[in-house]
C-alpha cells in the first residue's frame, strides 16, 4: 500500500504506526460516552492491539489507516482509515483492464477526541480522503457504514451528501457487544464533483 501523508489546512492524515501509541491513547482517554457506538480502545494495551490489527489489514492490502494530526499543534486528534479496499478482476477489452488502483473502498473506523468534535476537523479529513480516493485512485464508489443508533455519525455522513442506501440487518457486533443493524451510505464517482464543491464551501466556513 501507499504510505502517503494527506495534508490539509488544519489537519494532516499520517499513516498509522506503533509510534503513535502514546498520542492515540491520550486522544481516546476519557471519552467513553462520546464513543458509545464506536469501537475506540481505552488504555495502552487495547490501543496496541487496535494499531496492530489495523497494520495487519494494511499489509493485506485491504486498509490504509491514518492518525489525524493538528497542523498547528502537532497533537493527534483521532484516527480514520480506508478499509474494505477491493480490486476487481477486469478482463481484457473492458474499461478497467490494466487498473492497478482499488476500484471501491470504504471510509470508516473514524473517531475524534472530544475537543476536536464540531471544529471542522472531520470535514477536512473526509475531504482529503475522498479527494484521494476519487482523484488519485479514481475509485467508482466510496462507502460509509455506521450503527443505526449512532445519530451523530449518520448526520455527519448525510452532511457529506452521501446517499443513504438502506439498513443492513444484523450486520456485525456493535461497540456495546450487541448484534447491530447498520446504515449504509455511498458516494459514487459521478457525484464527486458536486460533493467536492460542497465540502470546499464547508471548509471556507471552517465547519
Amino acid at each position: 500500500m501507499e504510505n502517503n501523508i494527506l495534508v490539509g489546512n488544519y489537519v494532516r492524515l499520517e499513516p498509522l504506526g506503533l509510534f503513535h501509541l502514546e498520542g492515540l491513547t491520550k486522544a481516546a482517554a476519557g471519552n467513553e460516552q462520546l464513543f458509545k457506538w464506536t469501537v475506540v480502545p481505552q488504555g495502552k494495551n487495547a490501543m496496541t492491539r487496535y494499531i496492530k490489527t489495523a497494520l495487519e489489514q494494511r499489509d493485506r492490502g485491504t486498509a490504509m489507516p491514518f492518525v489525524i494530526v493538528g497542523n498547528e499543534d502537532g497533537i493527534i486528534k483521532g484516527s480514520t482509515r480506508f478499509w474494505n479496499i477491493a480490486y476487481w478482476q477486469w478482463p481484457e477489452h473492458t474499461c478497467g483492464y490494466g487498473r492497478i488502483a482499488p476500484d471501491v473502498c470504504e471510509i470508516g473506523h473514524t473517531w475524534l477526541t472530544g475537543s476536536a468534535t464540531r471544529t471542522g476537523i472531520n470535514t477536512e479529513a473526509k475531504f482529503l480522503m475522498l479527494k484521494y480516493a476519487f482523484e488519485h485512485w479514481k475509485v467508482w464508489r466510496v462507502n460509509f457504514t455506521t450503527d443505526v443508533r449512532n445519530e451523530r455519525s449518520r448526520a455527519a455522513i448525510e452532511r457529506l451528501s452521501a446517499k443513504f442506501e438502506g439498513i443492513i440487518r444484523a450486520e456485525r457486533m456493535g461497540a456495546d457487544f450487541t448484534i447491530r443493524d447498520s446504515a449504509r451510505f455511498s458516494i459514487i464517482s459521478d457525484e464527486w464533483p458536486d460533493v467536492k464543491e460542497l465540502l470546499q464551501g464547508y471548509m471556507l466556513m471552517n465547519t
